[in-house]
């Protein structure tokens, strides 16, 4: 192939994951001619194998835990889930794994698609092979930007891949419920799982090498989901590693250090992410391939003035909403350098990823649901600063509305020497449309003289904002 098989625009996007699409969004509105590169379907992990397709298979599981908890409405809900009605509405949800809305939606913001494997062929040069074989030359004036995401992580085990384990793609595709499920993992993927196909029928055992569940949050968060999955019937055991894993007969066979076997239908590690950056060509620009890239606050590959990596391979934070944050900040910069114009860089300016490291929100929809945003008590005060943990028991006049035998719990880290709120956290049932407060009270750093102000509608869950102030200033 020659330089004058090439096709010239001023950006390649690589990944049409929602990543991807809005990192074109933004150059295309910019009036940058943008292409954009995908190998599997339009939309990414998130529309198809990853938030969406598990929130449908959730949000039953979730509306049926509050209900029971109502009385009046909870003898009408003690049955079972219709478990093909939610799998068919998540096959809805998930357009059937077709892609035509995306790709409508791309060609309605003017981006040129390509269907294909990209690889990097060298410094702002993109190969793509498509489907038939057929290769095309893209190059870029101004930047490429890849997009390419993360994929589920194996742990080293014999013979793991002849028992085809479940992933976070098999878990939240499949079209029954295994009869006996076996999750690997004390995480999001792991927690959320195990919620779902409990609800839906499945005997699940939850095995978690860690003392605890979502040990990235604050540790009242793990204890009272586990508490919860617990009650549902999981079998939750912490502090156990997964030695041996064989399929015979089609049964799977789980040995762990403890000595037990566990016999199961199904297997599903959720123990980790990987980079997609193994057959990318990274190496053809002096990058090692399968690693995370590092970049700049403006989503810059280290060392490069026209390679950027942006969302889950950057490694900041490995989730959609901040992935297509930072996607509108890698869009407008790459923009105001092909215009030549300064850019706005200073902590929290529009051309610079700033809540990635601190600011990031997360709702884990397990029942009890887990919200967080910014710093835990620990990671605060390993960072330096002079904190101070506010607790308080979710117990205010909106939860106790919202059903009987309501349990949650809440907790802010003030920054004592600027009297700013560095980090919150909620759990309890519904505490995930709770948390965008919280975010907006870290990011724009809101002092607690000021949050007095803000006065929780009564009577709803939110008022535990005003619990935690009287805490604060009680102690």
């Amino acid at each position: 192939m020659t330089d004058t098989d090439s096709i010239a625009y001023d950006v390649v996007v690589l990944g049409a994951g929602p990543v991807g699409e809005n990192v074109a969004d933004r150059t295309s509105a910019a009036g940058l001619s943008t292409a954009i590169v995908e190998s599997e379907l339009i939309g990414g992990e998130c529309s198809y194998w990853a938030c969406m397709p598990s929130k449908a298979l959730l949000r039953p599981v979730l509306a049926q835990a509050d209900a029971r908890r109502l009385p009046g409405l909870s003898q009408s809900v003690q049955g079972p889930l219709d478990t093909a009605a939610v799998l068919a509405r998540r096959n809805e949800v998930t357009s059937d794994w077709h892609d035509d809305g995306q790709v409508q939606w791309l060609n309605g913001i003017g981006a040129d698609l390509y269907r294909g494997h990209g690889r990097l062929a060298g410094p702002r040069t993109v190969e793509v092979t498509g489907p038939d074989g057929a290769r095309q030359l893209l190059t870029a004036r101004h930047a490429v930007a890849l997009c390419t995401g993360t994929g589920a992580a194996l742990p080293d085990l014999p013979g793991l891949s002849e028992v085809k384990p479940w992933t976070s793609r098999e878990a939240t595709s499949a079209q029954s419920a295994p009869g006996r499920l076996v999750v690997v993992g004390g995480g999001v993927v792991a927690t959320e799982m195990a919620t779902a196909w409990q609800a839906l029928g499945s005997q699940v055992t939850l095995l978690v090498r860690g003392k605890g569940l979502l040990n990235r949050m604050e540790p009242f968060a793990g204890e009272l989901v586990a508490e919860a999955l617990t009650e549902a019937g999981v079998d939750v055991r912490t502090g156990t590693s997964v030695e041996s894993v064989t399929r015979e007969n089609g049964t799977v066979v789980v040995g762990t250090d403890k000595g037990d076997r566990i016999d199961a239908d199904e297997i599903l590690f959720a123990v980790g992410r990987a980079p997609r950056t193994a057959d990318i060509g990274l190496d053809t620009v002096g990058l090692e391939p399968g690693s995370w890239l590092e970049v700049d606050d403006t989503l810059r590959v280290t060392g490069s003035e026209w390679l950027y990596a942006v969302g889950d391979i950057n490694h900041r934070a490995l989730l959609t909403h901040q992935g297509k944050y930072q996607a509108r900040i890698a869009g407008a910069a790459i923009a105001a350098r092909a215009a030549g114009e300064p850019l706005l860089d200073a902590e929290w300016g529009a051309h610079v990823a700033t809540a990635d490291h601190a600011a990031v929100p997360q709702v884990v929809f397990t029942d009890p649901e887990a919200a967080a945003v910014g710093l835990s008590l620990a990671e605060a005060e390993q960072a330096g600063h002079r904190v101070r943990a506010v607790d308080h028991n979710l117990a205010v006049a909106g939860s106790y509305l919202y059903g009987e035998g309501y349990r949650g719990h809440a907790r802010m880290v003030v920054d004592l020497e600027r009297e700013i709120l560095l980090g919150v956290t909620f759990v309890g049932p519904g505490v995930g449309e709770l948390i965008h407060s919280a975010t907006i009270a870290v990011v724009g750093q809101v002092p607690i003289s000021r949050l007095w102000h803000a006065v929780p509608s009564y009577p709803t869950i939110s008022e535990v904002w005003l619990r935690l102030l009287e805490a604060y200033r009680d102690n």
